[in-house]
């Protein structure tokens, strides 16, 4: 008997919900314990890298590692719900727009917040939210400007560092360097160029970092937002890009204040999964009363 044998399918009980946040570089799973009354449990956080491998098989890898930690089985999963590329998730059975999971679960993990500043591999995007979650306004960055995940992972790989690292690297700076280039491929060259004239690493990736949170920053006062910003996304735990959107928002003399989560790079997932929840009991209510 698993860990969630007794819990019910019910509109008014305990039940088991997944999403999947399947991005360009990772695979994000969260599995919770949702309950009618009570806030949701998370029972398990996982993420499963892409790395060229075939994506399908990273899904189902990710999937079922998550439902391991959690001791469960799939067929203790009463809904699964995707994000981003879902569509390859062949046992999904409902989908929800990114805009709206990462709002979800940012308000889950931070229920101050009234702005979403979502950080991705591929691009960036500033939501302002209420405290349910709704998104009342938004502005992404374009795919190829230098302000995503992946330009700031290429740098680090140029430079040989991990990229776990790099946030706290940027911030032993003394002198940064800022990347005025807005193109990923030039940004690129500025920072070979660097390298050259014998730039140090940590003023590259801070100068990188507050490049990078001017644009946030722009996205943010576009929007009107005010008040808590929380940072979710891949780059969510970077602490040096967290430090440099602070200072650009002090700089800028804006009435804003930056907080994160150690869970918020799986606020996508996270937001799947509780509206995934959501939705089987909205079902299950319907279904009661045709009865």
């Amino acid at each position: 008997m698993t860990a969630a044998a007794e819990m019910t399918g019910s509109a008014t009980g305990t039940l088991v919900a997944a999403g999947l946040d399947v991005g360009s570089s990772a695979v994000k799973v969260a599995v919770i314990a949702s309950h009618a009354d009570e806030p949701a449990d998370i029972l398990s956080l996982h993420s499963g890298r892409i790395r060229r491998r075939d994506l399908r098989k990273v899904i189902e890898e990710s999937y079922q590692v998550a439902l391991e930690e959690a001791g469960l089985s799939s067929d203790d999963v009463a809904y699964v719900a995707t994000t981003g590329e879902g569509e390859l998730v062949d046992f999904r059975r409902g989908h929800f727009y990114g805009m709206t999971t990462h709002s979800r679960g940012a308000i889950e993990l931070m229920p101050e917040v009234r702005a979403v500043l979502d950080i991705g591999a591929l691009h960036a995007r500033a939501m302002r939210i209420d405290g349910r979650s709704r998104v009342l306004n938004y502005r992404m960055t374009s795919q190829c400007a230098s302000g995503s995940g992946q330009f700031l992972e290429n740098v680090a790989r140029y430079l040989g560092i991990a990229l776990e690292e790099v946030g706290t690297l940027s911030k032993e700076a003394s002198d940064p360097e800022v990347v005025s280039s807005i193109c990923a491929v030039l940004a690129e060259t500025d920072v070979i160029n660097m390298v050259s004239r014998g730039i140090k690493p940590a003023d590259i990736l801070k100068g990188i970092h507050l490049s990078m949170a001017g644009r946030y920053v722009k996205l943010l006062r576009a929007i009107g937002a005010s008040g808590e910003v929380g940072i979710t996304g891949g780059l969510s735990a970077d602490v040096g890009l967290e430090e440099a959107v602070r200072d650009k928002i002090k700089e800028d003399g804006i009435e804003m204040t930056v907080r994160t989560h150690p869970h918020a790079s799986h606020a996508g997932a996270l937001g799947a999964a509780l509206w995934g929840a959501f939705r089987h009991r909205v079902l299950e209510r319907r279904r009661v009363s045709v009865r």
